[in-house]
């Protein structure tokens, strides 16, 4: 008896071993499993071999909704060895996630026509993706995104609506800061490349863009590029400006914040914007802003 559950405990072993080896070669691929059952911090996967794939709460899109029988995408992070058996981590916010996905919807991607030099996410709300092409005949962007957003419309939705910017890849820094900063018309940037910083120059109307909401553009532009941006404002005169934030004793620090998200961080960039715009673009009540543009207006008057 004993012998033979010696025997079982070896062939259970080596399975194990078997199954840890072929998932290890597959991490940052794509793997689809199919809900098993959802327990608080984690989705149970079991693919077509019976294999138990989890999906942690932290490694799902915010907007992640599965019910058991559900099929899920995602790509293999790793394989963690929990005494003898290994524990599968399946992963649907990792950078690699999209890159896959381009891989099976864009064909010319598959192909190794158009390269992805690098991807950036926050996942479930905006990523940017550079693609460069060898071939001068395609245009990665175009071939990418497809007529009307056609071709990336079922990764966007994969993704529970992520905003995806593709952008052309260049070695030229200055000019991929540029792109990186999309919707966004810059000026001119000055690098330092020793700090690896970034003053881009924008007009004040073009500020909000470069930043996005809740600063999401710019994060996302500093990721993909490995610059630190600072935004500087074309036509604000420093010496003639005021920070907000020397508001502090009048003005409260969330509504600094709340107008900071936008982009807007001195007493001059907020009044030259339109009050019903303000109240569009942040989360703040007419009145607040109304009483903050008071409190500014003073400083300037003689």
């Amino acid at each position: 008896m004993a012998l033979r559950q010696n025997l079982i405990s070896k062939i259970h072993e080596h399975d194990n071993t078997n199954l840890y080896k072929q998932f290890k070669d597959i991490i940052g691929d794509l793997y689809t499993a199919e809900v098993h059952h959802i327990r608080p911090r984690a989705v149970i996967l079991m693919d077509d071999e019976g294999n138990e794939i989890i999906l942690p709460k932290e490694k799902q899109i915010p907007s992640d909704f599965f019910k058991k029988g559900d099929n899920v995408r995602g790509v293999i992070e790793g394989v963690e060895l929990k005494g003898n058996k290994p524990q599968i981590i399946m992963s649907r916010t990792a950078p690699s996630f999209l890159e896959r996905l381009f891989e099976q919807e864009i064909p010319e991607v598959f192909d190794g026509l158009i390269t992805i030099k690098k991807v950036v996410r926050i996942p479930g709300d905006k990523a940017k993706v550079a693609v460069d092409s060898y071939d001068d005949r395609i245009d990665p962007v175009g071939a990418c995104v497809g007529v009307k957003g056609s071709r990336i419309h079922g990764i966007v939705r994969e993704l529970g609506n992520e905003n995806i910017d593709v952008i052309n890849y260049t070695s030229n820094e200055q000019l991929f800061i540029t792109r990186a900063l999309s919707p966004a018309k810059v000026s001119s940037v000055k690098i330092n490349e020793e700090t690896k910083r970034a003053e881009v120059f924008l007009k004040i109307d073009e500020v909000s863009k470069a930043i996005g909401r809740g600063g999401n553009n710019i994060k996302l532009a500093g990721m993909i590029t490995g610059y630190e941006l600072d935004v500087i404002r074309e036509g604000v005169q420093e010496e003639d400006d005021v920070e907000l934030t020397e508001f502090s004793d009048e003005i409260e620090a969330w509504v600094i914040e709340e107008f900071a998200k936008i982009g807007l961080d001195t007493a001059k960039s907020i009044l030259a914007q339109d009050v019903e715009d303000l109240v569009r673009r942040t989360d703040l009540e007419e009145e607040t802003i109304l009483e903050v543009v008071r409190i500014l207006k003073e400083e300037f008057e003689d």
